[in-house]
């Protein structure tokens, strides 16, 4: 799995952690999502018998640091622009209550559209295949298709090319 890929799915993650249970401290529980990403992995590289032991965290790796480098802004950009990502979907869902959509389906849509609005580096196609294919893993295949038909909606929208980034 390629890196970005990686950090889009810790991405989602967070984000439907922080939909479901919202801390106080952003920082902080960045940092305990990261830690437990890695204590986890540690973990599951010693076999599950140790999945309660205490375990030392060394450094993250050059992959680790990687990855939160390209999720961090990711997450925080959802974050602070959730309200105009949200009204987007509420006016794309036809027939759906915002509420009634899955939290894992919101929270990729919400990731792929911050990136379709906000990220020029990214272009818009990338962002909605990536989502789809995200959703097709943490959710079901109709969510796969549920996802990119709003967010191929929303494209349609965007005054950019849809394949080119600047």
């Amino acid at each position: 799995m390629g890196k970005r890929r990686e950090a889009r799915e810790r991405a989602v993650q967070f984000l439907f952690q922080h939909d479901l249970n919202p801390p106080e401290d952003l920082d902080r529980a960045l940092n305990e999502f990261w830690d437990g990403q890695r204590a986890a992995a540690i973990a599951d590289e010693k076999g599950a018998a140790h999945w309660g032991e205490k375990i030392e965290l060394p450094p993250p790796t050059a992959d680790e640091a990687e990855t939160r480098l390209f999720a961090d802004p990711l997450i925080r950009g959802v974050l602070q622009n959730r309200d105009a990502i949200d009204e987007k979907i509420k006016s794309h869902a036809k027939n759906w209550e915002f509420h009634r959509i899955a939290a894992v389906d919101r929270n990729i849509m919400r990731l792929a559209l911050y990136e379709m609005l906000h990220r020029e580096d990214i272009p818009p196609v990338v962002s909605i295949n990536e989502a789809v294919d995200i959703a097709k893993k943490f959710s079901t295949q109709d969510s796969g298709k549920f996802v990119n038909g709003i967010l191929d909606k929303i494209r349609h929208e965007i005054l950019r090319p849809p394949r080119i980034v600047k």
